[in-house]
């Protein structure tokens, strides 16, 4: 376990904000829309770059949106309190069940630098519960590469990638929508890839007046134009949750000279980098014990949440 550093864990500046008018409503095929998803991807860029002390929080409840929204794509009832369950409450080394494995994709795609190679496409696909054959994989592989060698506008290659992906494979959109993010973050040059265009795909930008209020699906018609509009919305979101979790971060930083406890700098750690940690951790520091205790103490600094809602088994984070 890595220790907390607060010699390098301060806060840095307040994260930005997107411009309003990059997130105002417009139609699919305005060609504003990729000048407003140009600005908020460039204020975004400036976040994705940086390693605040809360960046793997920030990324992993990224992850948790957008597993959120597959869930709805995939049939399933789950939502992000029922994804956190599936996740944290999972003994090591057991099976999380189709949904936590869905969460697991979204956790990795931004864990990992955005290399494209056939064995993290057919990682990926496993997890998401589809079945694709190394061939298929390594052609998918090649044909990323082409994206990448166009050198189209980062929206565009995401909108190329998941358009081919679905024209291939109707059943695989949930796949088409995680390989976009990695396309994206390629494309980008961002160190790793930020969960995004899931969490938006049921949303407005992806509803127009030409599909009759039909959601537009990869490669249907002005898909592009509504990719750079959710680029926008979903820039501005994750800006807004990085504002939240440095403020915080900042509390939870600010009472770490306050805690006793042996494991505290481990705690600390995990609470920066993940969605959400289990109360009855245990580490080589802290027995279960010690870990109620801290993070009792925690919630009345009021440096944690609780997250469950519940009386025993319950999750703690930002």
């Amino acid at each position: 376990m890595i220790r907390l550093d607060p010699a390098t864990a301060s806060s840095v500046a307040a994260p930005p904000t997107v411009p309003t008018w990059a997130v105002a409503d417009g139609v699919r095929s305005d060609p504003d829309a990729p000048f407003q998803a140009g600005a908020a991807l460039g204020t975004l860029d400036t976040l994705a770059r940086a390693q605040p002390a809360w960046a793997g929080a920030w990324r992993q409840r990224l992850a948790l949106k957008c597993a959120a929204a597959s869930m709805r794509l995939a049939g399933r009832a789950e939502d992000e309190a029922g994804l956190r369950d599936a996740w944290q409450l999972c003994p090591a080394g057991a099976d999380p069940g189709p949904a936590g494995a869905i969460f697991g994709a979204w956790r990795q795609l931004a864990l990992q630098p955005p290399a494209v190679i056939a064995d993290r496409l057919a990682k990926g696909t496993e997890m998401l519960g589809l079945a694709w054959d190394d061939e298929a994989l390594a052609d998918l592989c090649m044909k990323i590469e082409d994206v990448a060698g166009s050198q189209r506008p980062a929206p565009f290659a995401a909108a190329a990638i998941a358009s081919h992906v679905v024209a291939m494979r109707p059943d695989a959109e949930l796949f088409a929508w995680w390989l976009a993010d990695l396309v994206l973050a390629q494309s980008l040059r961002w160190p790793r890839p930020l969960p995004l265009l899931m969490a938006q795909a049921f949303g407005p930008a992806f509803r127009g007046e030409a599909s009759g209020g039909k959601r537009i699906r990869p490669g249907g018609k002005n898909f592009e134009w509504a990719v750079c509009l959710a680029l926008a919305q979903a820039a501005a979101a994750a800006c807004r949750l990085a504002a939240d979790l440095a403020r915080r971060a900042e509390k939870l930083l600010a009472v770490a000279p306050k805690l006793r406890a042996k494991g505290a700098g481990d705690v600390i750690f995990l609470l920066l980098n993940e969605d959400a940690v289990a109360g009855s951790l245990t580490t080589k520091n802290l027995s279960r014990f010690a870990a109620r205790r801290l993070f009792e103490r925690l919630q009345q600094l009021d440096a944690v949440r609780e997250l469950s809602g519940r009386a025993s088994f319950r999750l703690f984070g930002l």
